[in-house]
Formats: structure tokens, C-alpha cells, sequence
């Protein structure tokens, strides 16, 4: 990785982008943000009632994750940020916009898994019932440049460590 880099942790709802982003965050010393956290409302209240946001719903919001890399790469910041990415134009999207280096980090998990992480959260505003439409939108970004896949059966602590071997072998 480069002085100042950009990276986003994304996958399926209940892989674990938050956990682990925040992992990376802290065992590089550098600024964590919840994509969550930067959802219009109305996306929120739409996957609190179970329906499945469209690409119009998420351009918006993929827009904003993007200005957030930009800043912090513009301000010659590391910055770590959770986001589904799910599909290849919402990361060539966020690519483009970040106008420097961006990482991607894939976390991977078979269904079985992912549904049961997700029927354990509490006050969560996506429920379980949204899975499978996220695992049917998800292109898998295994084989793009600048992308670590790393498998999420595992504690936190070594999907973490996984994710930073895995970005250092990108350089």
C-alpha cells in the first residue's frame, strides 16, 4: 500500500464489513467509516421494511462513499470504509471517484453462514430476509485488480490479519 491509500471492506450483509473494517482501521492507525452510516433515509427505511434497494437507490449513496475517499486521499489520508460494493460498476464507480489508490477487500461465506451471523444481530436495520438478494445481485470481485478475497470463517482477529497479508502482497 501507498502512503495514502483508500480501502473498502465490502460483501453481503452479516460478512462482517464493519467488524473487520474497523480491525483494519485500527491495525493501520487510520480513520474508519461506516457506509452504513451514509445511506439516505429513504435506503434505510426501504431495507428496514425487507425491499431490496435498486441501482437508483445506491448511486446516491455510492456517490457519497466516493466523495469521502476522494477527501481523505485528496488530504493525503489512509482511509478505511465498509460498503456492500456488491456489484463491478458500484466499484468501478467508487474507483473513479476515488481519483487515487483503492483496495478492495472481499469477504467471502457461504450462505448458510452468512444467515445465521445475520439472524444473531440485534438492531440491525437489514433483515436476514434481504440475503438473497444481495447474494443474487453480488458479482464476485475475485480476479480484479487491486481486490484480496479472504474467507470469513474465521474469528475477526484472522480475517483482519488475512486482509493486511493479503494487501500487502498487492503493494
Amino acid at each position: 500500500m501507498t502512503a495514502a491509500s483508500a480501502i473498502v471492506v465490502m460483501g453481503v450483509s452479516g460478512s462482517g464489513k464493519t467488524s473487520v473494517a474497523q480491525g483494519l482501521a485500527a491495525a493501520l492507525g487510520v480513520a474508519f467509516i461506516e457506509g452504513d452510516s451514509l445511506h439516505p433515509a429513504g435506503n434505510v427505511e426501504k431495507m428496514s421494511r425487507g425491499i431490496p434497494l435498486t441501482d437508483e437507490d445506491r448511486w446516491p449513496w455510492l456517490d457519497t462513499i466516493g466523495r469521502a475517499l476522494a477527501e481523505s486521499l485528496g488530504a493525503g489520508k489512509t482511509v478505511v470504509v465498509s460498503c456492500s460494493a456488491l456489484k463491478g460498476a458500484y466499484r468501478d464507480r467508487l474507483r473513479r471517484a476515488a481519483g487515487g489508490p483503492l483496495a478492495f477487500v472481499f469477504l467471502k461465506g457461504s450462505r448458510d453462514l452468512l444467515m445465521t451471523r445475520m439472524a444473531a444481530r440485534h438492531g440491525h436495520f437489514m433483515p436476514a430476509s434481504l440475503l438473497d438478494s444481495q447474494l443474487a445481485t453480488l458479482e464476485d470481485p475475485s480476479g480484479e485488480p487491486g481486490v484480496v478475497t479472504v474467507g470469513i470463517d474465521a474469528s475477526v482477529a484472522a480475517i483482519v490479519a488475512a486482509a493486511l497479508d493479503g494487501l500487502k502482497a498487492l503493494g
